[in-house]
């Protein structure tokens, strides 16, 4: 039987303009390593806790325990999980800052539909991800509206924590090809 694949599709919850990421993961995929794919997919440091809800089950890492409505996601598949297309869940990451994200299942098909040579792979996307601990979404548009305006009262404040506005906070800034090479050295 061929081998089933899962194009995905994450959205950062309250971006404004949207930032998010299509991708394409096996159904063999664990919870936990999907994290991990996320990770660098989006762009985050993987320095916080995270969770997924798929339904009314919450599947996290480890060290959040589990109980009668929560999983260890090192255990559960993709597979086991999501059977349809069109299927929304969430990922939490960083319970302080709170960043939600929207998953998307656009499509399931045997791999030969697919003409992706490695996976998981990241198709394109859309939008830098935020900065870690910065407060949020919130947090985070308050971090650019004061580096880009000289006259805001925390700009110098701002230019001094988070340095001028170059690529690391460039909220437009996506470079596909780190996040491709980076996902085959997570897999190799």
């Amino acid at each position: 039987m061929s081998e089933i694949v899962y194009q995905l599709r994450i959205s950062l919850n309250l971006s404004e303009p949207e930032i998010w990421r299509r991708f394409l993961v096996t159904g063999k995929t664990s919870l936990d390593e999907l994290h991990d794919m996320i990770q660098i997919v989006m762009g985050w440091g993987n320095q916080h806790l995270y969770q997924f809800i798929i339904g009314e089950r919450f599947y996290g890492d480890s060290e959040l325990g589990t109980s009668g409505q929560r999983s260890d996601s090192s255990i559960v598949t993709l597979g086991d999980l999501i059977k349809r297309p069109k299927t929304h869940f969430i990922y939490e990451y960083d319970f302080g800052d709170g960043w939600e994200h929207d998953i998307l299942v656009e499509k399931i098909r045997p791999r030969p539909q697919f003409e992706a040579e490695f996976l998981p792979i990241c198709l394109e996307g859309k939008g830098a991800c935020p900065v870690e601990d910065c407060g949020g979404i919130f947090g985070y548009y308050e971090i650019l509206d004061a580096l880009k305006a000289p006259e805001h009262p925390q700009h110098a404040e701002m230019e001094e924590i988070w340095g001028e506005l170059g690529s690391d906070l460039d909220p437009e800034h996506f470079d596909l090809k780190w996040v491709n090479d980076n996902l085959r050295e997570l897999v190799s």
